[in-house]
């Protein structure tokens, strides 16, 4: 499919079959037999390749991508691969045009990828080609971000973006050759040292210290109720609230793209039934959602309840809103089966052991005063023997405990639509 032939003073061409059925020449100038039977190769698979309609394999890609601008124009001038378009290929060029064409994520998402656009922008530049960032590159930005102080966690899903961005830069042919954030960590890892167990004590004086009923339903829903804050506390609206049975409705954003992952139900839990029928009661009339301040994006709820925290005496504690509702699978798995809280929670067994389950000060206190029972004296059970169980296990550092755990939960009554 692909040859090369000899022109005077040791200049070589290579003959390519295209699809149109003409050979056409590709002039490479005075080079050695071997260069030009590299060039030969990697031609005959790009030829192979346009005529079965199927993409490059990843070698080809990233010869593609390592060629000078004039080697790759020639092949271009013959319709073998796209032109290189080194405006859209430009960094902040590119990122702005993806998020903009993005309409099918939530702003969640696009938020995210403007701010892993603004960490790329800072270290490479507003203007830097995408096609010349390398591997080594991507890890010079990573420890860039390492420098600037922000978490592991962070930097991962970081990685993750950028990963996703040059994807889709490789799919639009912009970039050729291997993603270089490839191989590079992006999966968050559990951090048992920014957890926090949130006791009862410490809410109620937070509670207490708010400015508004519509704060204290933020702080009772995140810590009793579990939801995830701000996507499903602000996503709640009254008529998700069934008082006859007990139960409500909540709303998920976050897991809305996984099949029957848009909502789910939980306990209307006395905790937050006398919260919830005291802002009930308050409501203007027509209120849809329960939650109608506090709803616009520049809101920064973090902050608001930092200030609350410290009006009530309370030194605010690493990722405020997730320990709470991790406080809160904590003390309902002290009582219910762990499938009940996962599904009232709306998350994993695995995800809950790995981020949310946490190992109290109170488990110790519990196993110091009360002695395990000797395996020959469990009637009609022996020794465990599930080792998977055993070393799946939670191996968090202990934290402060607070409160009762577990008491007062309302399991609702069975439902057919629960």
């Amino acid at each position: 499919m692909a040859s090369i032939a000899n022109d005077p003073g040791g200049r070589k061409r290579v003959l390519v079959l295209c699809v149109d059925g003409r050979r056409r020449p590709i002039r490479l100038g005075k080079c050695d037999r071997r260069s030009a039977e590299t060039v030969r190769m990697f031609i005959e698979k790009i030829a192979a390749a346009n005529a079965n309609g199927s993409a490059f394999d990843d070698a080809t890609s990233a010869w593609v991508g390592s060629i000078s601008e004039a080697l790759h124009a020639k092949i271009s001038s013959i319709g073998l691969v796209k032109p290189r378009n080194a405006g859209r290929a430009v960094l902040g060029t590119f990122v702005d045009a993806y998020v903009a064409g993005r309409s099918d994520v939530k702003p969640r998402t696009l938020t995210n990828l403007r701010q892993v656009r603004s960490w790329l922008v800072d270290c490479f530049g507003e203007t830097k080609d995408m096609r010349s960032i390398g591997a080594c590159d991507a890890e010079d930005w990573r420890l860039f971000m390492i420098r600037e102080g922000l978490g592991e966690n962070t930097i991962r899903r970081h990685v993750g973006r950028a990963r996703q961005l040059w994807k889709a830069a490789i799919r639009r042919g912009l970039v050729h050759g291997v993603n270089p954030f490839e191989g590079m960590a992006a999966t968050v890892r559990a951090d048992t040292t920014r957890q926090f167990f949130v006791p009862r004590e410490t809410v109620e004086k937070i509670i207490d210290a708010c400015t508004d009923l519509e704060w204290k339903l933020i702080v009772v829903l995140s810590r009793y109720g579990g939801l995830r804050c701000p996507s499903e506390t602000l996503s709640l609206k009254w008529s998700d609230v069934n008082w006859e049975q007990s139960v409500i409705r909540v709303p998920s954003p976050k897991t809305a793209h996984h099949d029957g992952g848009d909502h789910r139900f939980i306990p209307l839990f006395p905790e937050l039934r006398r919260h919830l029928l005291a802002a009930f009661e308050a409501a203007a009339d027509g209120n849809e959602f329960v939650i109608t301040r506090y709803r616009q994006q520049s809101s920064n709820l973090r902050t608001q309840l930092e200030r609350i925290c410290v009006k009530a005496g309370v030194e605010p504690w690493l990722k405020l809103f997730h320990n709470m509702r991790s406080t809160r699978q904590t003390e309902l798995s002290e009582t219910y089966p762990e499938h009940v809280v996962c599904a009232w929670l709306g998350n994993s067994s695995r995800v809950a052991r790995k981020h949310y389950l946490q190992l109290t000060d109170a488990h110790f206190e519990k196993a110091a005063q009360n002695p395990a029972q000797p395996a020959q004296d469990r009637r009609g059970q022996g020794p465990s023997t599930n080792r998977r169980n055993d070393e799946n296990s939670l191996t968090c550092q202990p934290v402060a405990a607070g409160g009762n755990a577990g008491q007062e939960g309302h399991y609702p009554r069975q439902d057919s639509n629960l």
